[in-house]
């Protein structure tokens, strides 16, 4: 055999190989754990040096906002200090806000959780801050508080984030910040954690470690979600309650809904009033009526041209099997009647848009989205009733808003745009135009099974 033939052989042989290997699906890798913390390791465990650091929006975030923090015992008392931003080191007398203390016990021993409300701000204005700990200042932040009325306003909105935060929304959050550095207020709707599994204080300090420093920057917006919940039997039957970390980890606005005040509340933000609904409490302790009732009353008293409600549990589902009657019943016909602009949620994680109850109206629009890592799967009625749709991504969105204009966009977790369009408000009407250019193809999943074997998702 000669060298030429026998060259051309072993070339066949390598393209065959080559061509047979790229032919075969990939592998799936092993399922990877929720959190990074391997077992027994105390990471997360509170300390002297403040942590767990997070600004939310007071009523009105344009002259006030709550900050909580975390620290091990021995902060005595604990304070936040705050003064506007200035060049030199030296930016003169901070005031001093008291903190409200108090103990958590979780699987990583007792913390202290503290809660300071800051009132009497400057409009669109930057102020330094820091906060004590046990014995130990956290360094100092910088978050502008919201502006006037008529004023532009960029916001950062995040389905759940919930499973493997460290180690997969991380890289969701930073590429959002790169996309709106100008963003000042970041909504998230529900099931930041998963929190079932018993590692609950691991996976809320694995949520802080991801979202930083968007935590701090950022006047942060969350809604609680199922997973914010624990579910136990007592007397009555298995029953869900609010988690034991919920109340200390967010200082929110404390105007909610009567029977489900922990995690309801609304603030004005520029031009739109945010209204945040507890679904998992309407839902499971029949407060749906209740909620309604207050959510009407707040959207009927808004004073700006855009309303935008949050809730984690999504009026028109788009996963398999999942219906949420009561939420339709009580709270769809106020919103729509009530003309809302976004409804924006979590829960069901894909991605999914879709119009209101009326066709021809431009809103409200309902838009279901995840940043986080487990993903499922669109069933074929939800193709025909959503559009877009989407499986196997992680999103953020950006919104802008301005008087009389709200530009809504969807990217991936590589800053890619997936969906995109404007209300335009116009001699009072509102008016829907879709922004096709620029928008990557339909994601579908691209496997037949999970890391742990499951077909009815695409990743977990």
């Amino acid at each position: 055999m000669s060298a030429r033939v026998l060259c051309a052989l072993l070339v066949g042989s390598a393209l065959s190989l080559s061509l047979a290997t790229w032919a075969q699906p990939a592998a799936v890798p092993p399922p990877e754990p929720n959190t990074l913390v391997p077992a027994g390791n105390a990471r997360h465990a509170a300390s002297a040096f403040p942590d767990r650091i997070v600004v939310s929006p007071a009523q009105d975030p344009a002259r006030g906002f709550g900050v909580s923090w975390r620290s091990a015992a021995g902060a005595q008392p604990p304070v936040l200090e705050i003064v506007e931003a200035g060049d030199s080191p030296d930016m003169g007398t901070p005031r001093r806000v008291p903190a409200r203390t108090r103990a958590l016990r979780a699987e990583n021993g007792e913390a202290l959780h503290h809660q300071a409300r800051v009132d009497g701000l400057q409009p669109d204005t930057l102020y330094a801050w820091r906060v004590q700990g046990a014995g130990a200042w956290s360094p100092w932040m910088h978050t502008r508080t919201l502006g006037a009325a008529d004023a532009p306003l960029t916001v950062l909105y995040f389905g759940d984030t919930q499973n493997k935060n460290a180690s997969l929304t991380t890289r969701v959050v930073r590429e959002a910040l790169r996309h709106a550095p100008d963003a000042t207020l970041a909504v998230f709707t529900g099931d930041q954690v998963n929190g079932r599994d018993g590692d609950d204080d691991n996976e809320w300090g694995e949520w802080f470690e991801s979202t930083a420093p968007l935590t701090t920057m950022l006047q942060v917006a969350p809604v609680a979600g199922n997973h914010e919940y624990t579910q136990h039997e007592d007397a009555a039957g298995e029953r869900m309650t609010l988690g034991a970390h919920w109340p200390h980890a967010f200082a929110l606005p404390g105007n909610g809904a009567p029977g489900a005040e922990p995690a309801t509340y609304w603030f004005d933000a520029h031009g739109a009033r945010f209204v945040v609904l507890d679904g998992t409490s309407a839902l499971e302790h029949g407060t749906a009526q209740a909620q309604a009732r207050w959510l009407e009353a707040a959207l009927r008293d808004n004073p700006h041209p855009w309303a935008i409600a949050l809730v984690h549990q999504p009026m028109y589902s788009p996963r398999q099997d999942r219906d949420n009657a009561l939420l339709r019943e009580h709270i769809l016909p106020v919103l729509e009647r009530e003309r809302v602009d976004l409804v924006l949620q979590g829960h069901d994680h894909v991605y999914g848009r879709r119009g209101g109850e009326v066709p021809q109206r431009a809103t409200p629009q309902y838009i279901v989205t995840v940043a986080g890592a487990k993903q499922y799967l669109v069933p074929e009625i939800v193709r025909r009733q959503m559009r877009p749709v989407a499986e196997d991504t992680q999103l953020f969105q950006v919104l802008r808003l301005e008087p009389a204009r709200l530009r809504y966009e969807a990217r991936t977790a590589t800053g890619r745009l997936y969906d995109a369009f404007e209300l335009r408000r116009e001699t009072g009407e509102v008016r829907l135009v879709e922004i096709e250019a620029g928008r990557i193809p339909q994601r579908d999943c691209p496997r037949d099974v999970t890391p742990k074997g499951r077909t009815d998702r695409c990743w977990e």
